[in-house]
């Protein structure tokens, strides 16, 4: 037998009528309509209680003890090791922020390069980053090339 349009159904139990609260004891629903007796869900208006909440007990974020600082200042460093360097870039290259993302070593959001000395580097490179570590500039230095550190392009956060 083929489907057409004339004999096509929902499969059994996968279309359920809509339940039709508030219409009186007779029709399953009634009085409470499904609600149970009393209580904060059987009131009108929850419609589930906030994030986080416990009930009225002390929430968990303000029973754990804080410690420690934040500085708000802080510009954390996007860290680059001298073997990728090595891996990914020929002799002779140019090494600046805009080369690494363009290989997609850096992402967009990162504010600061740092080019850290894990690693071995072979070829001569010109490096144009915002930091890097002594074991970088000796690696660098000893392979030929140079490290040529440009200022911090982010701005300044104010504290709040």
């Amino acid at each position: 037998m083929s489907i057409s349009l004339h004999n096509l159904h929902p499969n059994d139990g996968s279309n359920k009528p809509k339940k039709r609260l508030g219409r009186g004891r007779g029709s399953g629903t009634g009085k409470t309509s499904g609600k149970g007796v009393k209580g904060q869900k059987a009131r009108p208006g929850h419609h589930g209680a906030r994030f986080a909440f416990e009930g009225g007990q002390m929430p968990m974020p303000r029973r754990i003890p804080k410690r420690g600082f934040k500085n708000p200042f802080r510009v954390a460093a996007f860290p680059i090791n001298v073997a990728t360097l090595d891996k990914v870039f020929d002799a002779g290259a140019t090494v600046d922020v805009d080369a690494l993302r363009a290989k997609g070593l850096v992402p967009k959001t990162a504010e600061c390069v740092k080019i850290l000395g894990e690693g071995e580097l072979t070829k001569k490179l010109v490096i144009k980053v915002h930091r890097a570590s002594e074991t970088a500039k000796a690696k660098v230095s000893k392979a030929g090339g140079s490290i040529e550190l440009i200022p911090d392009t982010a701005p300044a956060k104010v504290a709040s």
